[in-house]
């Protein structure tokens, strides 16, 4: 997920396409298991296929942010009762994995670190490598089957296992994005509102601890 400045909120009557846009993207959010960027997208052409817009005019997409908001709203009113347990679930899958991969420095990133994760939502941890080739080496020799696509640069692939999950009943796309350490710092930089964007191993335990509640 990409950190977006300025978000105007989940709804904005005073830009009534992009606040359609918006709620069209937390649908497939959380129906589908877009990623922000594609659903924003998506939303905007289906908008557009069906008469939307101005003149022809490109929409002014929502910031992340405020997709959040929605897919937040959409969860409340639809998912309340099942999305906790499935955010469980992920996180548990995020934390077998970053505990496997502790030595690339993963942190867990997307809706499942941001707490809007439903059984459809892939796992993210981005890794902090040395040397990405590392990464690949240590599953292969593990017998780990994964795929190697390109990332957002030619410098940063993602490896992407199906992992299993009991508790779904059903593997879970985990998303292994290979990022040099460097780039660690700015990672970490909060968004507008003061969230970060992802956490490391001890900050998802912490908030799995926190989710379990005193003993």
């Amino acid at each position: 997920m990409n950190s977006s400045r300025g978000p105007r909120g989940a709804h904005d009557p005073r830009n009534p396409i992009t606040d359609e846009i918006t709620l069209a993207a937390a649908r497939l959010v959380v129906e589908e298991g877009f990623e922000y960027a594609a659903a924003k997208r998506r939303a905007a052409r289906d908008l557009a296929r069906h008469g939307g817009g101005r003149g022809g005019r490109a929409p002014e997409l929502p910031a992340n942010e405020a997709v959040e908001d929605a897919v937040r709203e959409h969860i409340a009113l639809f998912c309340a009762e099942t999305q906790p347990l499935e955010l469980a679930a992920l996180r548990g899958v995020a934390l077998t994995w970053m505990r496997r991969l502790a030595e690339f420095r993963p942190h867990l990133a997307g809706a499942v670190w941001r707490g809007t994760a439903t059984r459809w939502s892939s796992v993210h941890l981005d890794l902090y490598c040395d040397d990405g080739k590392a990464a690949e080496i240590a599953l292969i020799n593990a017998g780990v089957a994964f795929e190697l696509a390109p990332g957002s640069g030619p410098e940063e692939p993602v490896l992407t296992v199906n992992s299993p999950c009991r508790e779904l009943g059903e593997p879970v796309t985990l998303h292994l994005h290979l990022l040099d350490h460097d780039a660690l710092r700015g990672a970490l930089k909060p968004d507008a509102r003061g969230h970060t964007w992802r956490g490391d191993l001890a900050a998802l335990e912490r908030l799995l601890a926190a989710a379990e509640g005193p003993a």
